[in-house]
């Protein structure tokens, strides 16, 4: 990324607090960028540690698969889930908060006894289930925010931040020119002055 600069003053103290800045928020960054790392492991094993929970829930009640056809569809259904925003590492990710469920009434006397653990394995499964969801987005969410911080960070410490030092170097070597440039051309006029007075007299 080149740099556009003068060579002047201003464009050298613009420079010097673009340059600033970016030293500036370089830590931060990096210290963003670890915290996020590590939020992406937890967020990894969370997601994985619910797919394997559901997977053996769902091979515990394996031996039910029978029964499920006697199962009135429809008689439980979720009616809302509650997502909430928490910040993780400073990224807003969801979390999983309360599941509403609608229960068609329906008469114990009647219905098969395994109705009642019908349902709350039904809970417990979509529970579980949206768990793994959740959990997944979150790893999702903060693995693309890792990403980005990680090009941020390469940006400032690659690209910007030397390039930044690179153009201060040539506007200060240039005006250390012009300076010393001025220094020997207006010797050159006073020596050729005092030249000229010495032949004058």
């Amino acid at each position: 990324m080149a740099i556009k600069f003068q060579y002047n003053k201003t464009s050298l103290t613009n420079l010097g607090k673009q340059l600033k800045v970016r030293q500036n928020a370089l830590p931060t960054l990096k210290n963003k960028e670890s915290a996020l790392r590590m939020s992406v492991v937890v967020a990894k094993d969370a997601a994985q540690r619910h797919r394997e929970e559901l997977e053996q829930m769902l091979k515990d009640y394996d031996y039910l698969a029978a029964l499920w056809n006697e199962f009135e569809p429809g008689l439980i259904r979720i009616t809302d889930v509650e997502l909430n925003t928490v910040k993780v590492a400073g990224v807003k990710c969801p979390q999983l908060g309360e599941i509403k469920y609608e229960l068609k009434p329906f008469n114990a006397f009647v219905k098969p006894a395994w109705y009642a653990d019908g349902v709350r394995i039904l809970k417990d499964l979509t529970r579980i289930g949206l768990k793994s969801e959740v959990a997944e987005e979150r790893r999702r969410i903060l693995e693309f925010n890792r990403k980005k911080t990680t090009q941020k960070v390469n940006l400032y410490e690659k690209v910007q931040i030397p390039g930044y030092q690179e153009a201060i170097r040539k506007i200060k070597r240039y005006m250390e020119d012009e300076e010393n440039l001025s220094k020997a051309s207006s010797k050159i006029v006073k020596t050729r002055h005092e030249a000229e007075e010495e032949e004058g007299l």
